[in-house]
């Protein structure tokens, strides 16, 4: 037989609705629709931020130090690489007579922006402001209620709105912001009396580069040069490292997500083709009584199943094209994303493969059963099931062996989609080991007295049973809803935890150490019964650290830091303190107490010392504005982080520290029923006495880390609810799919007097038992799965909340049980004649 014959046999055999093969597309529909869409916005995002991150950094390198300017020799290093544009960053109050606002001021020079373009509400393209002007961002103005022409305060210094910003086009690059933008002209921050000695102010630097250069010699080199002068250097390859990560770390995610709602799917697929071709067992009898080859049965069977596979695949990348839209929508303003439709090829294709080679692997074996069986033995498939035929095991593993090569190459972290493939194969292997095991033992315990349990014992170890693809499909099923409860109180606990309802109403940052009395005064006339904490606040850089003699530089370890080190990278908040922080408790080693002035002190966080394999009695060297100083390690501390006071990696003995440059750092907590006349009134007391201290308050800042988290949240949900919707799918499909052979059963069991109550009730013992035999292994399947989503991928903590998960797999079940009566009960409307005599 010719494949033109072959392909109009199947053709004319193929039903226009795809009837009986409609579980194939709806699984390959929710798999191939799910990784089109992740794969298009990642990818669109990715490009952007690699396309555009000259743009987004402001150069092609960006060097930052704390609470300095540029030494002339670190200047002029910078110019030999090319155009070099300076300014600072900062937090700052803006005030008028009526309001004021904490602002993130930004002052730039004449050179500003090197890349892209900035602009005004009314559409002028625009540099540094003139002088005695500033650019305020909409947040900015409308807190303070000003416009274009009106006078404002910041710091010591008197400035006119000149205009509000409608785009700044490195605005992504400067990160996680508490307070909307003002833009000065660099000499600003200074004639306003913000970066005196101790300020906590930061100098960036931007440099274009002049010819072709390669930004990774040019950061090794500056670091080679200046190896303990704090630099944070970064590079246009890095223009938005915070949003780089979450888009690589959730694009990751998600994929995993696409490929386990696939992998669930396969089940559904092999289930579906199963049932399809069971149903065409009498034709492809009658094709081989005539003289079809099994080469032929191939041929037509595989033509169908493939172009059901085909439709399903291109519907659901359709629809994944057609919905990121509608995902890029909510990222607006997050991430650089544009909402219209997009096109990205390799996405696509990558996710048609997956989707083909799913089909492939699942639709396989039941093909190949068919094809290489006998008439006689397709004709008596009902009572006498087809055995399984090794030849099956070429496709198969072929398809695995490309599904696993295609996951490999496009993974931006191979190893943890490895770990994942391994875990998906291992709870493959683990359910067909339950459904073996399940139905061998049911076939050795004693037969039930009570002819109900005794039939719905049978059904699990009977010949045709579909005991091994129930617990297949239930065994993912649940797990996928215990994964969706998991990750997402996680997320939900990790909100909490991080990020406090209760936290102190008003940070205050710059604060002179010399007026804190005067600070303490006001604040009690203001508001009287709040409750005051001040500390030294210092930044500086960890240098080296360990046994004495055999100290570690961090400079010699480049980007290879320990796990886990995050305290290493650039520089970090200081202090130094009397007594043991609130919050805090010593778990190894002593502290210094009042008075101490013996060899200089740190106490370490303990996380951080386990990262770095820091003990009591070794080490660490800082740099603090250019000077290094040593202290010995006195104690390691256990941090409570859900105390949103002042938490500090180090803390030193004021005697390692106190003669440095630096100002103080205070928390306000107002007292219960102060209302928005007593905060407004507050603060612009202590912008009036401190106008160069900043006052921040929290309920905007805890507000945008809650809305960030529940985005992260957010995007889980939906992303884990295409996981769900394929286990709901295969379930509903192994029920289906079981339905012959119930059919068959059920009018046997109704001629032999059967009542509809028993055969309802027969249904529900076997899926019943299935279900509860299964729960735990969803459980623990759920749960690992869910663990390593949250700690190892997210870096969250495991923060499950386990009676929500307890009552999410309850739902689960409840839905099994709903399912079988649901597929019980077109059964109970099958007549006896018709029934028998399609066998």
């Amino acid at each position: 037989m010719t494949w033109t014959a072959a392909w109009r046999i199947a053709r004319r055999d193929l039903s226009a609705r795809f009837r009986g093969l409609r579980l194939l597309l709806v699984c390959l529909f929710l798999g191939t629709g799910a990784l089109a869409a992740i794969g298009t916005l990642t990818g669109t995002i990715e490009r952007q931020l690699t396309d555009r991150g000259r743009e987004f950094l402001g150069g092609d390198l960006q060097v930052a130090v704390w609470q300095r300017p540029l030494v002339p020799e670190e200047v002029a290093a910078l110019r030999d690489l090319g155009t070099v544009s300076q300014g600072t960053r900062m937090q700052a109050m803006a005030s008028t007579s009526e309001a004021a606002a904490p602002v993130e001021l930004k002052a730039v020079d004449d050179r500003w922006p090197l890349f892209g373009t900035a602009t005004l509400a009314n559409g002028k393209r625009i540099g540094a402001p003139p002088p005695g002007q500033a650019w305020l961002a909409r947040g900015a103005a409308d807190r303070l209620g000003v416009k274009p022409g009106d006078r404002f305060s910041i710091g010591t210094g008197d400035l006119t709105v000149g205009g509000i910003l409608e785009t700044e086009p490195d605005r992504l690059g400067e990160g996680f912001q508490l307070g909307p933008t003002v833009i000065v002209r660099a000499d600003v921050p200074a004639a306003s009396g913000l970066t005196a000695p101790g300020a906590m102010y930061r100098t960036k630097t931007n440099v274009a580069f002049s010819g072709t250069r390669d930004a990774q010699v040019a950061e090794d080199a500056l670091k080679a040069r200046f190896p303990d002068a704090g630099f944070e250097i970064r590079t246009r390859d890095r223009g938005a490292p915070g949003a780089d990560r979450f888009v690589g770390r959730m694009g990751e995610f998600l994929t995993l997500v696409g490929l386990a709602a696939l992998v669930i799917a396969g089940i559904g697929i092999g289930g579906g083709v199963s049932s399809y071709l069971d149903a065409r067992r009498q034709g492809i009898a009658t094709l081989k009584v005539l003289g079809a080859t099994s080469r032929d049965i191939a041929r037509i069977y595989a033509m169908e199943i493939g172009a059901a596979a085909l439709v399903g695949s291109f519907a659901g990348i359709a629809t994944g094209v057609a919905i990121t839209p509608l995902l890029a929508k909510a990222l607006e303003g997050l991430l650089p994303v544009g909402t219209g439709i997009v096109f990205a090829p390799v996405a696509l294709l990558t996710a048609l493969a997956y989707g083909l080679l799913v089909a492939l692997v699942f639709a396989a074996p039941p093909l190949v059963r068919a094809r290489s069986f006998p008439a006689m033995a397709l004709m008596r498939q009902r009572v006498s099931p087809l055995a399984r035929d090794r030849a099956a095991l070429v496709p198969v593993l072929g398809g695995l062996a490309a599904i696993v090569a295609l996951a490999l190459g496009t993974a931006r972290q191979p190893m943890l989609t490895a770990g994942f493939l391994a875990g998906a194969a291992g709870a493959l292997a683990l359910l067909a080991g339950i459904g073996w095991a399940i139905r061998r033992g049911a076939a050795r315990l004693p037969r039930p007295r009570d002819p109900l349990w005794r039939a719905a014992l049978a059904n699990l170890h009977r010949p045709g049973a579909a005991t091994g693809t129930l617990v297949t499909a239930l065994g993912f099923g649940l797990s996928a809803f215990v994964l969706l409860a998991a990750v997402q109180t996680s997320i939900d606990g990790t909100i909490a935890k991080r990020v406090p309802a209760q936290a102190p109403d008003y940070f205050v940052l710059d604060l002179p150490k010399d007026r804190l009395r005067e600070f303490d005064t006001i604040v009690q006339q203001g508001a009287p019964g709040a409750g005051l904490r001040a500390v030294p606040a210092l930044r500086g850089a960890i240098l080296a650290y360990g046994p004495k003699d055999a100290m570690t530089r961090v400079a010699d370890l480049g980007d290879d830091l320990p796990e886990g080190a995050w305290a290493l990278r650039g520089e970090r908040g200081l202090t130094y303190a009397d007594d043991v922080p609130p919050g805090n408790t010593v778990i190894e080693g002593e502290w210094w107490g009042p008075f101490y002035d013996g060899e200089p002190l740190v106490s370490v966080d303990e996380e951080f010392a386990d990262a770095v394999g820091l003990k009591v009695g070794d080490y660490l060297t800082i740099g603090v504005l250019g000077v290094e100083r040593q202290a010995k390690v006195a104690s390691l501390r256990r941090i409570d982080w859900q105390t949103m006071g002042f938490n500090y990696v180090l803390v030193f003995s004021p005697n390692t520290l106190r003669d440095a440059p630096h100002n103080m750092a205070a928390t306000i907590q107002l007292p219960d029923g102060a209302g928005g006349a007593v905060k407004g009134t507050l603060l612009r007391d202590l912008v009036r006495a401190f106008p160069s201290s900043s006052v921040i308050e929290t309920g905007p800042v805890l507000r945008q880390a809650r809305d960030l988290l529940s985005q992260v949240g957010l995007a889980t949900l939906a992303a884990a609810s295409v996981a769900v919707l394929a286990g709901l799918a295969v379930l509903l499909g192994a029920i289906a799919a079981a339905r012959a052979q119930r059919t068959y059963d059920t009018v046997v069991l109704r001629v032999l007097g059967a009542s509809r109550r028993q055969v309802m009730l027969l249904a529900l013992a076997e899926y019943g038992a299935l279900a509860l035999i299964l729960a735990g292994v969803a459980l623990a399947i759920g749960l690992g799965a869910a663990w390593y989503v949250v700690t190892q991928l997210f870096e969250f903590e495991w923060l499950p909340a386990w009676g929500w998960v307890a009552a999410v797999l309850g739902a689960g079940l409840a839905l099994v049980v709903a399912f079988a009566v649901a597929g019980a009960l077109p059964l109970l409307r099958a007549k006896p004649a018709q029934a028998l005599r399609a066998l």
